[in-house]
């Protein structure tokens, strides 16, 4: 059994979680619930759990600060949040999971079973301590990325991404240096996270990074160039946006 506490400052909200989790999740063995960051920080201290659902906003603190107080514990960590968008954006790019309040039950067993398939791997935290470093920063304007791969976190420098490749659910990163590095989240996740003004979908299958893009070629509707020597194709649809931006360089 995966052990794992609720830190949530809502009774009803703590409450319906946990019920949740008993009729849903009988790979998850509840081992107390916390209403706010001292609790929290106690509960993780003596119970030693393998999985942490964490709110972020309490009333004697936010969750980042829990995370700032018991750094050095390992364990899976799954936040639940409402509408504060700068902290999701920063959740985001640091591959941490999350659930979106109210919590939807199919979203709820999709997080539990990622962690299941991590069980025997030890947690790393590396991800959670980058996630801090970010929420530090005063504006949203992030220059990097952790990359989940396999039971390791990548944390890349945005700029060096050169360009991204969709495979199924999958997507490849194809970065400077000829590194690439393969991620289980798709390529319109992805889309939406990286900064619109510098990458662009322009096929199905690709977005590249605009900064890398070294020549454009008008034959067959068209190629991208990339500077790792790659030629992109350019969808029929896509063409006019392609040209507007490189208009821009």
């Amino acid at each position: 059994m995966i052990k794992a506490l609720i830190i949530e400052d809502e009774q009803k909200s703590r409450e319906m979680l946990a019920m949740l989790v008993e009729k849903n999740c009988p790979q998850l063995e509840i081992i107390g619930l916390g209403k706010n960051v001292k609790e929290g920080i106690d509960l993780i201290n003596n119970s030693k759990p393998d999985l942490v659902f964490l709110d972020i906003s309490m009333p004697d603190g936010t969750g980042f600060d829990l995370l700032e107080a018991v750094a050095g514990k390992k364990f899976e960590l799954i936040f639940t949040t409402a509408t504060d968008k700068h902290a999701l954006k920063a959740i985001k790019y640091s591959a941490c999971d999350y659930l979106l309040k109210p919590i939807d039950i199919e979203e709820l067993k999709q997080a539990v079973e990622k962690v299941s398939q991590k069980k025997n791997a030890a947690p790393s935290m590396d991800n959670l301590q980058f996630l801090i470093q970010q929420l530090k920063k005063a504006d949203d304007n992030y220059q990097k990325i952790t990359l989940p791969t396999g039971n390791a976190y990548e944390i890349i420098n945005i700029k060096d991404i050169i360009r991204c490749e969709a495979d199924a659910s999958y997507t490849h990163f194809h970065l400077v240096g000829g590194k690439k590095l393969m991620v289980s989240a798709s390529l319109k996740h992805y889309e939406d996270l990286l900064p619109e003004n510098e990458f662009i979908r322009v096929h199905h299958q690709h977005l590249i990074n605009m900064q890398h893009v070294t020549r454009y070629l008008k034959q067959d509707g068209g190629y991208a160039v990339m500077s790792d020597g790659t030629q992109i194709e350019i969808s029929r649809r896509k063409k006019d946006a392609f040209m507007e931006r490189l208009n821009r360089i």
